[in-house]
């Protein structure tokens, strides 16, 4: 054995009692539990088997055995049934880990270099197969605390920071993680009576994880290969939001959904608001939309034709309903409610105000564009 592990070894006692000092001066729902002595006592011990086992381990460069990780496991539960919140368990977590490696370096020598990286090595791997058995254990206790839906959220929350707790969490709520999500924003003009009515509604009706973030977005975690019920969900959403909304929807892998739902937002961010969406936008929806969103000269550009366009009669609805309808004159005068003839009028209006044809392939990408912004309030 080293001599940087033997300093390990005898530091241990003064080590976990400093850590769980530590833990009880930063964390007060820690603190409220360590007021009992015998849960005090726990809390020690299991400081010092923490610290006991990473000596005896990493000399032999040795996993964690199943053993191990079911005391582990076994403490994440206590606190679990005690009500502990999930945020003071990860700050916990964290603490015992910066704690572990400052123990490292404060007893490593000069001549303990090379056994510092070793044990370091070992350490990284061990920690997070630690950090995932006192999280589930920790899930199985709160049980009886959290609802299921309540549990629902907190895996939407942390699946959607890409955080290693998630799948401990779609365990307790008996969810397979699918290797895609379609990450599916919902924004409301105004927030709902009842944001949670949206997050039951989704996982009720559909067994799809969600949550609602202030002030205006609900966001669904719906598996890629269930894109119907997407569809269905976003309906429901604003039925029972009771207003229009807009939707943005991007796919991504489990594990790393922060670049997918910041995609997802910033499409909810272009497209138009509805009564009753019945359509996903993706980018390939709103390709221009989102550059025009990230070029403010290309922006100012679009705005200023929709101002021209925007004095005719009725020329952004006319429009939106021409390119909704593919370009048929026959369907679009008749959603609008008006005459073939009128609606010519009006697409010839608006080739005389932008100098730019409708019906041409460069109306189409440019007027569009203009259009849909013009829809979605920008």
């Amino acid at each position: 054995m080293s001599d940087l592990l033997r300093q390990l070894r005898s530091r241990a006692p003064a080590n976990a009692r400093r850590v769980v000092d530590l833990c009880v001066e930063e964390l007060p729902e820690y603190a409220a539990a360590a007021r009992d002595s015998r849960e005090h006592q726990e809390m020690l011990d299991f400081a010092v088997f923490t610290r006991t086992r990473t000596v005896e381990l990493g000399a032999e460069d040795s996993p964690l055995t199943t053993d191990d990780l079911a005391v582990v496991e076994s403490m994440g539960r206590r606190r679990g049934e005690e009500g502990m919140s999930f945020e003071t368990v990860r700050r916990l977590l964290t603490l015992h880990t910066t704690a572990t490696l400052r123990e490292i370096g404060e007893a490593s020598g000069p001549r303990d270099l090379d056994a510092g990286m070793r044990l370091l090595g070992w350490l990284g791997p061990q920690v997070a197969a630690a950090q995932r058995a006192y999280t589930l254990g920790y899930t199985t206790g709160a049980r009886r605390h959290l609802p299921v839906v309540a549990r629902v959220r907190q895996f939407a929350e942390l699946a959607l920071k890409d955080d290693p707790g998630a799948p401990a969490f779609a365990d307790s709520c008996g969810l397979r993680l699918p290797e895609r999500y379609l990450v599916t924003v919902v924004r409301t003009a105004i927030p709902p009576a009842i944001p949670d009515d949206l997050v039951h509604a989704a996982w009720d009706r559909h067994g799809i994880p969600a949550t609602w973030r202030e002030p205006d977005e609900f966001i669904a975690l719906v598996p890629a290969d269930r894109r119907q019920a997407a569809n269905a969900l976003i309906r429901e959403v604003a039925e029972i939001a009771g207003q229009p909304c807009s939707v943005g929807a991007a796919t991504g892998p489990s594990g790393t959904l922060g670049e997918t739902l910041s995609l997802a937002e910033r499409i909810s961010r272009v497209t138009p608001a509805e009564q009753s969406p019945d359509h996903l936008y993706t980018v390939t929806d709103t390709l221009l939309e989102l550059s025009a969103a990230e070029l403010p000269e290309i922006g100012r550009w679009l705005h200023d034709l929709a101002r021209l366009i925007a004095g005719g009669p009725d020329l952004v609805g006319t429009l939106s309903a021409f390119y909704r309808n593919d370009m048929s004159r026959s369907r679009t005068a008749a959603s609008l409610n008006i005459h073939p003839r009128t609606l010519d009028f009006r697409l010839r209006r608006t080739r005389e105000l932008t100098g730019i044809d409708p019906a041409t392939t460069h109306g189409i990408r440019v007027l569009s564009t203009v259009v849909s912004r013009a829809v979605a309030g920008m």
